[in-house]
């Protein structure tokens, strides 16, 4: 008989507008407040997590280990592993799944998973830096678009590719755009009505 899989602790922070208040901090910092809280609410101790997994698609400039960072600054024993995946904008919940498959599978008991990202603190690419240019002008490229917002093997935009898909699967500008505000004002909704209280834990901003 498979084992029955629960989720015993669960948060999130809160969602920040690119370059604003949170963009002080680095997403492996961002995991760490999840992964303590965690933890906390599920009752256990940091040394019962058998393993990290942690999505994370751009982590140019954070340094090794984003998920390992993570965990260590949320307070996991350096012992336990960690692992980062990077499935595009599936990642996180790629983490989540992989970690409900070990602890099928019996190679695990409890598992800590999720994700983390800053896209305020992607770097800009210098690509021919290492090598020098002989003669002309060299280019900064914008990571954040060139590993998280631009198609590999279309060579195109996401925007752009999300646009091309809508016109296949026969979704108009206009349905587009009313299921968006609708769900911008489900959202407004949801904050007023204090429901994300219970799942948003407070980050921590730097101050000057």
């Amino acid at each position: 008989m498979a084992k029955e899989i629960v989720i015993a602790g669960a948060c999130r922070t809160a969602i920040g507008r690119f370059l604003g208040a949170l963009a002080p901090l680095k997403a492996s910092e961002f995991g760490a407040v999840c992964v303590a809280e965690a933890v906390k609410r599920a009752g256990i101790k940091p040394s019962d997590v058998d393993e990290v997994i942690m999505g994370n698609v751009v982590s140019a400039g954070m340094g090794q280990a984003p998920a390992r960072q993570a965990a260590i600054k949320g307070g996991i024993p350096p012992e336990v592993g960690a692992t980062t995946i990077n499935k595009v904008c599936g990642s996180g919940l790629k983490a989540v799944v992989m970690a409900a498959q070990a602890i099928r599978a019996g190679d695990a008991d409890c598992i800590l998973a999720g994700g983390l990202e800053s896209m305020s603190n992607v770097p800009h690419y210098f690509f021919k830096g290492r090598f020098g240019q002989k003669f002309g002008n060299m280019d900064l490229v914008d990571g954040m678009i060139h590993d998280g917002l631009w198609c590999a093997f279309e060579d195109q935009h996401m925007g752009a590719i999300g646009d091309w898909t809508a016109e296949k699967s026969g979704i108009s500008r206009q349905e587009q755009d009313e299921w968006a505000a609708g769900s911008h004002a489900k959202a407004v909704a949801a904050i007023k009505g204090g429901r994300y209280k219970a799942e948003i834990v407070p980050v921590p901003i730097p101050q000057r």
